[in-house]
């Protein structure tokens, strides 16, 4: 849209920039180059796209807000950036309710806002966000946050309008109201944008797919470069990079930060400093998911013998894990509890540490929830979470329809038991110190029952060990 016709438009005047920066990097300009700035750029040509793909999902869930909200004013902000260091930023990341409802994920543009004004038969939705700063204003030049000089070409109004099947305006043009129900401030409406996730649709559906295969080949990449992290000092990280490239590569980024836990490591639910040795003999526990541009996570965790081969005791812990994995799996069924899932996979971890002579207590003395729960000592986290554009998705849904609710098809949620043996647990015989082990996979819940998503990865002992067998030869 920027020609050299539109040079009477753009600022003038000795201007300092970027404007966010410190004074110490501020630069001014000569007359020259302000008066000559705007000339010389070539045409650029505005296409105005089909809706994407998700444009229609999108849609269907505004139109499920509207009908919770009546006569109520909503908004839906976006979120802005935030400081890492000094004048350095994190990466933009939409919130989720947001992205969900408007379709736009890895390329929303920051400080957007999805506005939802009350009328008779519902409500018109309109979303505001900060048009480009193009040739044509000052700040194409001057601002290092939205200029296009800085940064590369940015959104126009029209082209997001095109492309999401929304209307579009300026973020100056809105005025909030102290009347406004916000996402974030407003519990009603915080609560039901997230429980408007639990029940996935076919786009979610492929969309975590996709990300899971994804996640499936970042696996694969760690298992072939073993030779490289083992000769690293800290080999974690070297497990860290080599999956943040696959995610970064075939998707938008990773959906957390990776969990590259080698040895006694492992025992440490969200180990993720990531700075240790790799070393042949123990286990590597590896949780970790890409997240697609769409937003949308996988979450999967394997544990892997860095020799390639388990050794009996590891192998006996990990396929008491694998057993309670299944026997949650199992009880995955329309109609049960979130809570079963929970309890069919704590009944094998009681069942054996009470056969391996750890608990203090039988295992049907240790599942009794009120005076009981030793086993927890070596499982302490959950067994399950819902997965989605979040990876711990729906997190602000009430809890009787969470933990306390009813399993349907369409949900999509891990399955993740494990047991940690920490080095220095004097309550467990020496041979299991130091082990840890966690599988977890994807499941889809369909009407015939679940769906793992994920079980194109290896998961029994003698799979894991053909998988690392496979890329040594």
């Amino acid at each position: 849209m920027s020609t050299a016709a539109d040079s009477d438009t753009i600022a003038t005047e000795q201007e300092s920039a970027p404007t966010t920066s410190s004074t110490n990097r501020r630069q001014s300009f000569g007359q020259g180059f302000l008066d000559s700035i705007s000339t010389g750029w070539a045409d650029r040509a505005e296409t105005m796209p089909a809706p994407r793909e998700q444009a229609p999902f999108a849609a269907s869930r505004r139109a499920s807000v509207s009908a919770a909200f009546p006569g109520k004013r909503l908004v839906i902000e976006a979120g802005g950036l935030k400081q890492r260091s000094n004048d350095t930023d994190y990466p933009f990341r939409a919130h989720s309710a947001f992205a969900h409802l408007t379709g736009w994920a890895s390329d929303a543009e920051p400080d957007a806002a999805l506005v939802f004004d009350p009328t008779e038969s519902g409500h018109n939705v309109t979303l505001y966000f900060r048009e480009r700063a193009d040739r044509t204003t000052s700040e194409f030049y001057s601002d290092a946050s939205i200029g296009e000089f800085w940064i590369g070409p940015r959104s126009a109004l029209g082209g997001v309008a095109s492309d999401l099947g929304l209307a579009t305006a300026h973020i100056d043009d809105f005025v909030a109201s102290e009347d406004d129900f916000v996402v974030g401030v407003d519990e009603k409406l915080t609560q039901f944008v997230s429980e408007l996730r639990l029940i996935k649709d076919d786009y979610e559906k492929a969309q975590l797919q996709l990300a899971v295969d994804v996640t499936a080949d970042g696996f694969d990449d760690i298992i072939a470069n073993l030779p490289a992290i083992i000769e690293h000092p800290r080999g974690e990280r070297i497990v860290e990079g080599v999956f943040h490239r696959r995610a970064r590569s075939d998707g938008n980024t990773v959906g957390y930060d990776t969990i590259a836990a080698s040895g006694p490591h492992a025992c440490y639910l969200h180990w993720t400093r990531n700075d240790g040795a790799v070393r042949p003999g123990d286990l590597i526990l590896i949780d970790a998911g890409v997240e697609v541009d769409s937003l949308y996570t996988a979450d999967i965790t394997r544990t892997i013998p860095v020799s390639g081969t388990f050794t009996d005791v590891q192998r006996r812990v990990y396929e008491a894990v694998r057993e309670a994995a299944d026997a949650a799996f199992a009880a995955a069924q329309p109609g049960a509890k979130f809570s079963d899932l929970n309890k069919a996979a704590w009944e094998v971890i009681a069942a054996r540490t009470a056969e391996w002579g750890i608990l203090p207590v039988s295992a049907e003395e240790s599942m009794n929830p009120e005076t009981g729960h030793h086993h927890r000592r070596y499982m302490v986290h959950g067994t399950s979470h819902h997965l989605g554009i979040d990876v711990h998705d729906c997190a602000q849904a009430r809890r009787e329809l969470y933990a306390g609710g009813t399993l349907e098809a369409g949900m999509v949620f891990t399955i993740e038991p494990g047991l940690y043996f920490q080095v220095d647990d004097l309550t467990v015989p020496e041979e299991y110190r130091g082990i840890g082990v966690r599988i977890e996979d994807d499941i889809l819940l369909t009407a015939d029952g679940p769906e793992n998503l994920s079980a194109s990865i290896p998961r029994s002992a003698d799979e894991v060990e053909a998988w690392v067998a496979r890329f040594a030869s």
